[in-house]
């Protein structure tokens, strides 16, 4: 106990708003399928997935339009029964409005499913051949970072895993999707769990919910009561509680070596909506096509949470939950996701992918841009820091470009999570100066590897060039010494016939 008073008493992080309610409070309503539904085949971490339909061709619910690709990848499922209208370029959910591949599908208004495999007890199965269903299933992460959950799972068993960390912390603001999951399904996560627990070996879940979700923490521990191998664990109410290392460190007390993963202690982190779609996957046979997606901000005209199918457009869903006050005059920034972490998007013509679990029409008040100002060396952003870094310093070097100093100071160790960009007091951007130095530190890599690569080459073309002419210069010289031989040998034939003769 001495030691989660210790923990909880650091003085990290940030405590926004949460802004969950009323949004969190409402029942969860489910779209019907739109007509059309758009599915970039980049939905999570890793390796894009590869189309294998045709247009044209009809497919039903459930079924396979897109394979996984290398080790780190997901497959894609028809959200719904119809027809393939095209495989072309959409709008990314992203800041940059860039586009990506996709596959269209056309609804056609049956919602049939195709032919499913479940197992009536996955308890019985090999911890492997859960990997492989939910591998098969398409899961990611649902809590935002969308990495292929099989991969994790199948790499936990062979870590030798002793804890599950389950994250219901939802520490953004306005997200309330984990929250209302865990209300409504807390069966349903607990048996999800306890298959986890099962694929990857570990001996006991532990499930951090932070305080300020009562009707959550009672749900759950209700229902994971008869289990004394998964344990709920309020933590305190604040950003960024959800992020792995700070949750691993409040739940155990051990915390994560600055350049290790969590499997290095022992540990693996899950998210309890991925919890619920590991059920699904294992004892139904269904793929990951819809989540439950926050809709807040205030500019929504009706908060609450969603149930959507994948490549169902933004503005469809804004539509179904009651569109936006005044049509959207104060409207003043679109994110998808949290507002800390998630993506702003340039227009709502985005499709719903596998890690959104908000969309967010905020008005001027919420936003609150300013012009940033000289840093007055407060340290708030130290203080804020849950990694212990020096924000100020590693940003001070990144304007110089120095990118090697920023990276002795622990750039690499940096979260993104925006604590110092939301507590400084002139507005610096500081974690865009982070983001900025990790992308151009990755860009001079991937130049010098190229360069490498050129050189190498280049070197190698010469080496070519130098053995082809050794190889030339031999076989002329050897021509020619055959040639004397030659020449020699008829010189003493015809001199043997004259001394003949």
């Amino acid at each position: 106990m001495n030691l989660f008073k210790h923990l909880f008493a650091d003085d990290w992080g940030v405590h926004p708003d949460d802004h969950k309610r009323p949004a969190a409070d409402q029942a969860v309503r489910t779209m019907p399928v739109p007509a059309k539904l758009y599915l970039p085949l980049q939905q999570h971490l890793g390796g894009a997935a590869r189309p294998i339909v045709l247009v044209g061709q009809k497919v039903k619910k459930g079924e396979l339009i897109a394979e996984a690709q290398g080790m780190v990848s997901a497959p894609i499922h028809a959200p719904t029964s119809g027809t393939i209208m095209a495989v072309t370029e959409i709008t990314a959910p992203h800041p940059s409005g860039l586009s990506l591949p996709a596959i269209i599908l056309e609804a056609d208004g049956a919602d049939e499913w195709c032919e499913l495999a479940g197992c009536d007890d996955p308890f019985a199965l090999e911890p492997a051949a859960i990997g492989k269903k939910v591998a098969a299933a398409g899961v990611v992460g649902l809590g935002g970072a969308a990495f292929p959950s099989a991969v994790k799972l199948i790499g936990a068993s062979r870590a030798q895993v002793t804890t599950l960390v389950m994250n219901g912390g939802e520490c953004e603001p306005y997200l309330s999707c984990d929250d209302r999951l865990m209300r409504d399904a807390a069966a349903g996560i607990v048996d999800g769990i306890r298959i986890m627990l099962h694929a990857t070996g570990a001996k006991v879940a532990l499930v951090g919910i932070e305080d300020n979700k009562p009707e959550a923490i009672t749900a759950m521990r209700e229902a994971a009561a008869a289990f004394a191998n998964v344990q709920v664990q309020p933590v305190p109410a604040r950003y960024p509680m959800g992020s792995e290392k700070q949750l691993i460190q409040v739940l155990t007390g051990i915390e994560v070596p600055a350049d290790g993963r969590p499997a290095d202690i022992g540990v693996i982190v899950h998210n309890v909506g991925t919890a619920l779609a590991v059920r699904a996957a294992v004892r139904e046979g269904k793929p990951l096509i819809s989540r439950l997606v926050t809709i807040n901000g205030a500019c929504a005209a009706q908060p609450g949470n969603v149930e959507v199918r994948i490549g169902t457009l933004a503005e469809e869903v804004i539509a179904f939950a009651g569109g936006l006050k005044g049509e959207g005059i104060g409207l003043a920034r679109r994110v998808m996701g949290g507002p800390m972490m998630g993506m702003q998007i340039p227009h709502w013509r985005v499709p719903v992918v596998k890690g959104t679990s908000g969309i967010l029409a905020l008005d001027a008040d919420e936003v609150a841009e300013q012009e940033p100002n000289p840093c007055i060396r407060c340290g708030s952003c130290v203080k804020a820091c849950p990694m212990g870094l020096l924000p100020l310093e590693m940003s001070s070097r990144i304007r110089n470009e120095a990118f090697d100093e920023a990276v002795g100071l622990g750039l690499k160790d940096c979260i993104a999570c925006g604590c110092c960009s939301f507590v400084c007091p002139s507005k610096i951007p500081l974690v865009q100066y982070f983001v900025h130095a990790k992308g151009e530190m990755a860009a001079q890599e991937r130049t010098k590897l190229r360069n490498e690569a050129t050189k190498k080459l280049a070197q190698q073309r010469q080496d070519r060039l130098a053995r082809e002419a050794r190889e030339k210069a031999e076989a002329a010289a050897k021509r020619k010494a055959e040639r004397e031989a030659a020449a020699a040998k008829a010189a003493a034939e015809a001199a043997q016939k004259e001394s003949v003769s």
